[in-house]
């Protein structure tokens, strides 16, 4: 029998590994792909966004759905932590302008290369193209793998289970372990696409002519939410940041009443009556679409857009022009699919776990990160919850080990 079995090799299962070993504990991680933490590193492309600088009271109210674990488990490990976990590895931090956090290499290789280096040195073994096929019955039952050289089984005193969601599966997270985990009784909310794009019935126009161009301060707003920040429109069509920050909301006024209406300000730096004012000096003889560009200052693809939002019925009149460009309603539609949202919601439900995170229906089985029912915006949140709720995890199967060998 092996000490400790942690089935997935991101940041969740190696930054519970790192616990366990610190413990003294033997453990071994079992991941489905040739290499762990791939994940992180198709995050290392854009920057490696670690987590957030802002207050941790507004950081934490970043999470939904609200359950005090999730909360707890940051508060252990907050930002500071993480940054210090970081740069312990060699990796330097910074605060962007937007408040988030960065390694100073923009990378995640080096910052992973480090990371592995410390777990062999403290004995992790990681045994990579294993994929969990089976979870044996009862508080002891096996794990079964699927390898290259056939069935693996193996029959560990405690698991940790650290799958990820359904986003990104080429990269691991393809949310199979749903149906392993429910026909053992443990419930499991549906996993939904989060931090998405939406599509949109475009025009054709719009679509063939402004497809892939960005749309540069934006301010979106959907019931009592609202964000700023940028996107793209593709295709079919809208995603980016603004939109993400928004998924939540979005997905669900689109579960509701099969669309959402987002309204957005093309030109959020100004105010309504400064933008009528830019307006009215336009020179007489001047087309709609050069007073747009030149007084309003919006790019040819705003200027599709708001005609989009609009029905092409935009007015002429200044403060109702500003008004139509501070309040164009967009109807967003179905989610793009969970292989192309970056993270997804859903998952094992909380009232499933005790407070060490064990699976109440399965005692010595643990679960931590993104398999878990939460969901946060992009901005560092997805990581700093995937490291703190390995971390939590690990310490409440060390807690619950020390009873059972104690008793």
């Amino acid at each position: 029998m092996i000490d400790i079995a942690i089935v997935g090799g991101g940041p969740a299962g190696l930054a519970a590994a790192e616990v366990l070993t610190g413990a003294g504990r033997a453990v071994t991680v079992y991941e489905r792909m040739p290499s762990v933490g791939r994940k992180l590193l198709i995050a290392g492309r854009g920057g490696l966004n670690l987590t957030h600088s802002e207050p941790l009271p507004d950081f934490l109210a970043r999470y939904a759905p609200v359950d005090p674990r999730l909360p707890a488990a940051v508060e252990a490990y907050p930002p500071e932590a993480l940054r210090a976990w970081c740069e312990g590895l060699g990796q330097t931090t910074f605060v962007g302008s937007s408040g988030r956090v960065f390694p100073e290499s923009f990378k995640a290789s080096p910052l992973l290369r480090a990371w592995l280096a410390r777990l062999d040195a403290a004995g992790v073994a990681i045994r990579t193209r294993h994929r969990l096929a089976a979870l044996g019955a009862g508080a002891e039952g096996a794990l079964t793998f699927e390898t290259p050289e056939g069935p693996h089984i193996v029959r560990p005193r405690a698991t940790l289970l650290a799958l990820g969601g359904a986003s990104w599966p080429r990269l691991g997270s393809d949310g199979a372990w749903v149906p392993l985990l429910a026909e053992r009784g443990v419930a499991v909310a549906p996993l939904k696409p989060a931090n998405v794009g939406f599509h949109v019935a475009w025009s054709a126009h719009f679509a063939q002519r402004f497809a892939g161009e960005p749309l540069k301060r934006l301010a979106a707003r959907i019931g009592g939410a609202s964000a700023r920040g940028e996107a793209v429109a593709t295709r079919d069509g809208i995603e980016g940041g603004v939109i993400y920050a928004l998924s939540r909301p979005i997905r669900e006024a689109v579960e509701r009443h099969g669309f959402a209406e987002l309204i957005l300000d093309l030109r959020p730096d100004l105010d309504a009556a400064a933008l009528a004012a830019r307006l009215t000096r336009s020179r007489p003889g001047e087309s709609l679409s050069t007073r747009l560009r030149k007084a309003a200052a919006l790019s040819p693809a705003a200027i599709g857009l708001l005609r989009e939002a609009h029905a092409n019925a935009l007015p002429t009149e200044a403060t109702a022009l500003a008004a139509a460009i501070k309040g164009a309603p967009l109807r967003l539609l179905a989610p793009t699919s969970i292989e192309r949202a970056i993270s997804t919601a859903g998952g094992v439900a909380f009232s499933e776990v005790d407070a060490r995170f064990m699976l109440r229906a399965r005692p010595g089985t643990f679960a931590a990160g993104e398999m878990l029912d939460w969901e946060a915006p992009t901005g560092g949140y997805l990581l700093q919850a995937a490291f703190a709720s390995g971390r939590a995890a690990a310490k409440g199967m060390l807690a619950w080990l020390e009873a059972a060998e104690a008793g």
